[in-house]
């Protein structure tokens, strides 16, 4: 059953990377950027008001760090994936015991984003 385009919240310290990924993303007709965080605290409250199928975290933000913003995410909402997307290796242990469901590094390539998005197990 088809529930219409995978809804992704971005959370990136990073006013280019949330750009270039909302772009991209955008061009994958089955996955829907819904909301931009700029930091954990921001994610948190954007994930509780707009209940996307999956959050694209990145780890090292302002405010709250990305995995503290995942574990609130993932206590309020089980059902909500993270996919934590950081640029060094080394925090995948902490990460899935906050909740995500895996570890992209920034460096993956475009169709590699798209793919793991798709395989979230996410709410559908």
């Amino acid at each position: 059953m088809d529930n219409g385009p995978l809804r992704v919240l971005v959370a990136d310290d990073s006013e280019r990377v949330r750009t270039a990924v909302r772009d991209l993303l955008g061009t994958a007709g089955d996955i829907e950027v819904v909301g931009l965080a700029a930091d954990g605290a921001e994610a948190v409250a954007l994930a509780h008001d707009l209940r996307p199928d999956v959050v694209l975290m990145d780890v090292a933000m302002p405010v709250m760090d990305g995995i503290e913003a995942t574990r609130r995410i993932t206590s309020a909402d089980p059902s909500v994936r993270v996919i934590v997307l950081t640029a060094v290796r080394g925090r995948e242990a902490e990460a899935r015991e906050a909740g995500a469901v895996t570890q992209l590094l920034k460096d993956a390539t475009p169709a590699e984003l798209v793919r793991c998005l798709r395989n979230a197990p996410a709410r559908r």
